[in-house]
């Protein structure tokens, strides 16, 4: 039975027979109900009920003799207990317009972070008015809500900083608990929120833990049992999310053995990369574009940056950079007579034009589309970078992102429109300074200096403020959702790159290609 249902039930009945409502005398489970309603007025009397606060303030919808002069004491945000349903039944009996004020900003449509405000007072948030130290799960829900802020939230801001430094003393204290709810690995949420930020939490990364986290039927909710979401911690949906996840790891492991087999084919170790660099790039791409039809992205994405480390793993002279400029310019590409064989010692240039040749071909056979020209393009265009002594990592953020964008089937009339223009330079900004702070960390891990909450710095953090902005919130003459996401989540690989320790990215690539879900 619903929570508070014994209680609303009967009264709403009485209601309906007033206004005419034809109700039958006797139906199903009547008894039951009222003898319910019954026993909890013997517990929490009406005289008790407008007194102090009690639970009965979440059922008072269709209660008759209430004194609404007592009960408005105990209204401190506008609302009774936050409970939107009971607070409405005081607006419509008795026009208050505090009761008004609270509903509006609850249903409107759009009202920013302040919304907030509600449950925030004397500095700090609370889930239920009085009970902030018993909502672990409300302020962990918080802290990740507070994690998609955008410029000028203030007051999410500060959401932010009370969560983590909330969360992070429970963690601390060995007491993440809530008084709501038993789950399987409460703690493991928290940590893994408190660890991997929002901002470079990978999507396949993320589901791994979580999967791993949820405790299907055997969580215990008070609200799962109250009101009957039959569909919450559901042991259905937890089978199927194990062998969904099991069979796109199958597919992401066999398609490892293929960029292997094309490393080892193309010399690459020869020219500087290592397996472990591959493996990398390949981890970065499929724990972001994981979907299994969406094959060509990734290993677009995994060639495109494997070359592109190789090549800045070299200590290039101005000259030999001239040198590798003209050879890919002319194509020269050294081959034997006999079938047009390359000879055994491939040049680099081979192999990076053999690589986009082949990107090509399978996209012209999956999707009908020769995107070659414009790969030559984009590459000759990284490399006059490379050459001029440009901005590289912009550079590199502009050339993947194209290239996947290619490799999707996105129409290249995109790449003109002023709001992909508007998001490329934002995304290579931030790449840039995403590398910076990774390699300051690399060099330097005491001078860095970053927000304590965060972890990075707080030029990056506005940066991303921004980008999300961009990102997720609509604007007229805007491109579809799913090409600005893809931005952001260019933007996310580097972000966690630069944010965790090597150390730490071993694991998740253990975890999340090679370890499979029991």
């Amino acid at each position: 039975m619903p929570i508070g249902f014994e209680m609303a039930f009967p009264s709403l009945i009485e209601t309906a027979k007033k206004i005419g409502i034809d109700i039958p005398e006797e139906f199903p489970g009547k008894k039951e109900i009222y003898a319910k309603r019954d026993s909890k007025l013997k517990k929490i009397p009406m005289d008790l009920l407008h007194n102090k606060p009690t639970p009965l303030l979440f059922s008072i919808e269709g209660m008759e003799g209430l004194d609404w002069q007592k009960l408005f004491r105990f209204r401190d945000d506008g609302s009774f207990f936050t409970s939107p349903s009971s607070t409405a039944y005081a607006l419509q009996l008795t026009k208050d317009e505090i009761c008004l004020k609270y509903l509006l900003n609850v249903v409107s449509k759009h009202n920013g972070a302040d919304v907030f405000e509600q449950f925030e007072q004397g500095g700090e948030f609370f889930c239920l008015f009085g009970r902030s130290t018993d909502a672990v799960l409300g302020i962990f829900n918080m802290h990740i809500a507070s994690q998609m802020l955008i410029p000028g939230e203030h007051k999410l801001a500060d959401a932010r900083k009370y969560a983590a430094n909330f969360l992070h003393k429970r963690r601390v204290d060995n007491r993440v608990v809530d008084k709501w709810i038993i789950t399987k690995d409460l703690p493991g949420e928290v940590a893994y929120g408190l660890d991997i930020p929002f901002y470079a939490s990978l999507p396949r990364l993320e589901a791994r833990f979580y999967v791993d986290q949820y405790g299907g039927g055997d969580d215990v909710w008070i609200g799962k049992a109250l009101y009957r979401m039959l569909n919450v911690s559901c042991d259905t949906y937890l089978e199927l999310a194990k062998l969904d996840y099991n069979n796109c790891q199958a597919v992401h492991q066999n398609e490892w053995k293929t960029i292997q087999k094309w490393y080892r084919s193309c010399s690459l170790g020869v020219f500087g990369l290592s397996e472990r660099s591959l493996l990398l790039a390949y981890y970065i791409a499929a724990s972001t574009v994981f979907e299994p039809e969406k094959s060509l992205e990734r290993l677009a994405w995994a060639k495109t940056a494997s070359i592109l480390g190789t090549i800045l793993s070299q200590p290039l002279s101005s000259e030999q950079k001239r040198q590798l400029v003209n050879e890919f310019k002319h194509c020269s590409i050294i081959k034997n007579e006999n079938g047009g064989r390359p000879k055994r010692q491939t040049s680099f240039v081979e192999t990076l034009i053999n690589t986009i040749s082949q990107l090509s071909s399978d996209i012209l056979l999956v999707q009908g589309r020769d995107i070659h020209q414009k790969l030559i393009h984009m590459w000759q265009k990284w490399l006059s970078t490379l050459e001029e002594g440009g901005n590289l990592d912009e550079a590199e953020a502009e050339l993947l992102v194209q290239t996947i964008h290619l490799s999707s089937g996105l129409d290249e009339s995109s790449f003109s429109h002023h709001k992909y223009q508007q998001l490329m330079e934002m995304t290579s900004k931030i790449c840039h300074q995403l590398r910076l702070f990774q390699n300051r960390k690399v060099h330097d891990p005491e001078g860095c200096t970053t927000d304590i909450v965060t972890g990075t710095t707080f030029q990056i953090e506005a940066s991303m403020q921004e980008l999300v902005k961009s990102v997720f919130c609509k604007s007229s003459d805007d491109l579809d959702s799913v090409t600005k996401q893809s931005f952001f989540a260019i933007a996310r690989s580097y972000y966690y790159m630069a944010y965790c320790d090597p150390e730490l990215i071993e694991s998740h690539i253990h975890k999340v290609l090679f370890e499979k879900v029991v």
